[in-house]
């Protein structure tokens, strides 16, 4: 059963979500619907010029509250399980122009 149903339209949009910074990688998902930290997800996500969705399973390691600070949207974090560190790979091939880049991201 998938929790989360996610869709990066463009490579800004998978940029502002991706977390790099935790380990095994990790996509940032914009929602007002609760969870906790530690909670376990399933979840599917499709990558800008994909045209199929990918399935992956992992937990919730960051939290942005409503109203979180510099205008952050409200959402939550959610860290690739240990076996799913491919996804990884494939996400930075998408965003290998983008990592480097200094524009802000949805979390840190």
């Amino acid at each position: 059963m998938v929790d989360l149903v996610i869709r990066f339209d463009t490579i800004q949009q998978l940029y502002r979500a991706y977390m790099p910074f935790v380990r095994s990688a990790g996509l940032f998902v914009a929602t007002s619907e609760p969870h906790y930290l530690g909670e376990t997800l399933n979840f599917s996500y499709r990558l800008p010029g994909d045209s199929a969705a990918r399935e992956a399973s992992g937990c919730v390691v960051w939290i942005n509250p409503q109203g979180a600070s510099g205008g952050r949207p409200a959402g939550i974090g959610v860290q690739f399980a240990p076996a799913e560190e491919h996804h990884r790979h494939d996400i930075e091939q998408v965003l290998s122009s983008e990592l480097a880049s200094g524009n802000l991201t949805s979390t840190m």
